[in-house]
């Protein structure tokens, strides 16, 4: 999806002009990939714009940091503070949030030990990223030729920025070949993700996701629905899933912070319907949560103001 631009990105603690967020052709990450990032949303509620999860996302920044061998020159709060200080001097009610931790300008080579560190986060308004009718009709998805990484080959638990050369191809490809979504498999092939979000079907009542094992990312929103369901008594296993599990899954939907919580339509052109009403009620109590209505997971809601 375009971004819209705003007036300010924060770099390295202070508000630049959005127009003059620059850094140098020779920055490591640009070659190499070696960043870690997060993507957060913020969303509009009765008490102004609310940050979902924020301090949750910024640990999970951190802890990517150091599975990256990254010292971030900053504290998490900090941080916390910034993501806020940058949404205010955007003057944004609802929007997308993307901090970026780099190895900057200075060194070249594969040792990036002895790179600087640099931070920025950047936010702007953005829509739903797998389209409008997603939410409501849901979306075609493909199982991709491309196989996720196993933990000895990138470590997944990580949200690092070259590691997404991987999804990138199997998004492209689903793409290209007239579907919305890709679902990748792991080295076993098991599923493992989406190429940028979790996986969950639905079958006899019950929750299934694949375990953290299977190579998906920890997802924060795959969190949020897991506990949601678990406050609804809906049964929730974390368990191996073949591909015609999902072709025979009574329900299937898709979560992550870009995506938020959309439903899957058909899996290679094996149709599973509309949404369901379990995966309509899960995501009814989610945007509920995320616009701060919810006093139960009032605490996942980081007021800006």
């Amino acid at each position: 999806m375009p971004i819209t631009p705003g007036k300010f990105i924060w770099m390295d603690g202070a508000l630049v002009p959005w127009d003059e967020a620059k850094v140098h052709v020779l920055t490591h990450t640009l070659h190499y990939g070696s960043g870690v990032f997060e993507g957060i949303r913020a969303y509009e509620t009765k008490r102004g714009p609310a940050v979902f999860r924020l301090t949750d996302h910024i640990e999970r920044l951190y802890q990517s940091s150091h599975i990256h061998m990254i010292d971030v020159p900053f504290r998490p709060q900090e941080l916390v503070d910034a993501v806020k200080e940058t949404i205010r001097a955007n003057e944004l009610t609802s929007c997308y949030i993307r901090p970026l931790v780099y190895r900057g300008y200075g060194e070249m080579g594969l040792n990036w030990l002895n790179c600087s560190v640099n931070v920025s986060i950047a936010a702007w308004p953005w829509g739903a990223y797998l389209g409008e009718e997603g939410f409501t009709r849901g979306v075609r998805m493909k199982v991709s030729s491309w196989r996720r990484y196993d933990h000895n080959v990138l470590p997944p638990a990580a949200k690092a920025t070259g590691q997404y050369i991987n999804s990138s191809l199997a998004k492209v490809e689903a793409i290209k070949g007239g579907y919305d979504e890709a679902i990748m498999l792991n080295k076993e092939g098991y599923v493992a993700d989406a190429s940028g979000e979790n996986v969950f079907l639905v079958r006899d009542g019950a929750l299934l996701t694949p375990p953290l094992s299977a190579c998906p990312l920890a997802g924060i929103t795959r969190d949020s629905i897991i506990r949601i369901a678990t406050d609804l008594s809906i049964p929730v296993y974390e368990s191996d899933m073949a591909r015609t599990d999902l072709y025979t899954a009574d329900e299937a939907f898709l979560t992550g912070t870009a995506a938020e919580l959309v439903p899957v339509r058909s899996v290679d052109d094996r149709e599973l319907g509309d949404p369901g009403p379990l995966t309509k009620k899960l995501s009814e109590v989610f945007w509920s949560a995320v616009k701060g209505d919810l006093e139960r997971y009032r605490a996942w809601n980081e007021y800006v103001g």
